[in-house]
């Protein structure tokens, strides 16, 4: 390569330069070297695409009952679902999958108290695909049991008081779009703010302040590689400083892999709930599953956190796209909103007049929703039904 064509590729992401490598290469270790620091997985989990799989087969059959004409199935009729599904299970007790479906569904019933024909109905119809999202923002069965998820792997087991209000979305990435777009229209960040991201960070985030759409102040909080890559006191000190409007960060750390310890979950725990009562936390704890006992910053500072968890990575799926925010039902963003200038509420509430009655009592997460659809679209929002299942 010329060294007037490599000067093209300076500005490129790291990623994208990859794709141009990737070309360039001559063997396939060559090829699997490059790709490997986008994520992909090299494995993948066989148990619960059989379940998948073998759930579709029933839905198809469901929708088989009562057909409108051959080759169109109708909607699955919630009446008896769950005892068809256990007939289901038991005719096919030797079928790979079948068992993991059992005991999921046993699982729901048993230990979250979930209603099984609710649940048997919201999945058939769900993994069938014949309708929008209802609620468009999450389907309720599958809520309660990502909330008992995310309290069992990002809390430890132990959630704070309160619940989480979720969002599941097109992967992590698509989190942090909605996220960085709901808090820019609902005036929470503006232009010019200064935001701190902890460091050493994932690549692409250090760029997304610098867009036009942001044009943020880039404050570094730094971890220490002689502490275990912890922040030390004086970093954290940084977010006291009341012009740091928010703390970006991913936990564990990418690229260093470290979560952070309970010392420094606390330091930064009491910060905010002390000097900093309006600080917005936004941690991405993608890599939390891979750590045994994860505490997130949403068990220590629920109200002031956003957290972006996805499946990807732990379940080897980044094909999927499947991510989901969390925010606490008690939390900052919603009273920052209603303590906004009169100006900037009357804006909001024509913004969100046509998807809500009253635009005031509209949760941020909700915002949210209506803003990945540019508000005008809500009533198609929501993530696809059967990647929701």
């Amino acid at each position: 390569m010329k060294v007037s064509e490599e000067k093209k590729y300076e500005h490129l992401s790291p990623f994208e330069l990859k794709n141009k490598l990737i070309q360039m290469s001559r063997t396939h270790q060559e090829r699997m070297m490059l790709t490997a620091g986008r994520g992909n997985p090299n494995w993948v989990a066989i148990t619960p695409r059989h379940g998948f799989f073998q759930l579709g087969l029933f839905a198809l059959g469901e929708s088989q009952r009562k057909p409108h004409r051959p080759g169109l199935g109708g909607t699955a009729e919630k009446e008896g679902i769950a005892k068809r599904f256990e007939d289901f299970i038991g005719n096919n007790s030797n079928t790979p999958g079948i068992d993991f479906l059992n005991q999921a569904f046993l699982y729901v019933g048993d230990t979250l108290k979930i209603n099984p024909d609710e649940f048997i109905a919201e999945m058939v119809d769900a993994i069938l695909g014949d309708h929008y999202p209802m609620p468009d923002r999450m389907l309720l069965c599958s809520e309660k049991i990502v909330h008992k998820y995310l309290e069992q792997e990002m809390c430890a087991g132990k959630g704070p008081s309160g619940e989480f209000d979720l969002f599941p979305t097109e992967g992590g990435t698509a989190a942090m779009d909605y996220i960085f777009t709901s808090l820019m229209e609902n005036k929470l960040l503006h232009k010019g703010d200064t935001i701190a991201l902890g460091t050493p960070i994932f690549t692409p985030y250090i760029d997304i302040p610098h867009l036009n759409d942001y044009e943020f102040i880039e404050l570094e909080v730094k971890q220490d590689k002689n502490s275990d890559w912890q922040y030390p006191d004086k970093e954290i000190e940084k977010l006291a400083d009341p012009k740091v409007k928010a703390f970006f960060l991913v936990n564990p750390s990418n690229p260093t892999s470290v979560s952070m310890q309970k010392a420094t979950l606390d330091k930064i725990g009491e910060l905010v709930k002390t000097r900093r009562k309006d600080l917005i936390l936004l941690t991405d704890d993608v890599y939390g599953t891979f750590v045994n006992g994860f505490r997130s910053l949403a068990a220590v500072a629920p109200l002031n956190t956003i957290l972006v968890y996805s499946y990807s990575k732990y379940f080897g799926a980044t094909g999927w796209r499947l991510g989901v925010i969390a925010i606490h039902e008690d939390n900052v963003f919603d009273k920052q909103i209603a303590a906004l200038p009169e100006k900037d509420r009357t804006e909001l509430r024509k913004r969100y007049s046509t998807v809500i009655l009253d635009p005031d009592k509209m949760k941020f997460i909700d915002r949210m929703v209506a803003d990945s659809r540019s508000v005008a679209l809500h009533h198609t929002a929501g993530l696809s039904t059967p990647r929701g299942v």
